[in-house]
């Protein structure tokens, strides 16, 4: 069983940047941020594996996924945020695929935090 609680969500103008930050009970796992906006489906944002990182097209190196082992904390760094970017985000742990961005994928998750940007 893996805990996850993510924080960090919050309003931004569009153009401004937020650090999402998930503390889990462990982060030797694969790990991926997922977002899901209102009455859409919940979508992969990006995935830290062992042997990297795989980002979502749509956001053309906008966003940084990282994991601080000191910590057990997983990061997502968000810059140049844009309104499409309005959604609630989660952390998710242990995927046995590489790299996915699958929702099936993922076994554990958080409760989620809210990012709203404004134009």
């Amino acid at each position: 069983q893996v805990q996850l609680e993510e924080s960090g969500g919050g309003s931004v103008q569009a153009g401004g940047s937020l650090r999402l930050s998930c503390a889990a009970s462990s982060i030797n796992y694969r790990m991926a941020w997922f977002r899901q906006a209102a009455g859409k489906e919940r979508e992969g944002v990006a995935v830290i594996d062992y042997g990297g990182t795989r980002y979502a097209e749509f956001l053309k190196g906008r966003f940084t996924i990282s994991k601080d082992h000191a910590k057990n904390t997983l990061s997502l760094q968000m810059n140049n945020l844009k309104p499409e970017d309005t959604a609630m985000y989660y952390c998710a742990a242990s995927s046995p695929q590489p790299f996915s961005l699958n929702v099936r994928d993922y076994n554990y998750w958080g409760q989620g935090t809210q990012v709203t940007v404004s134009s």
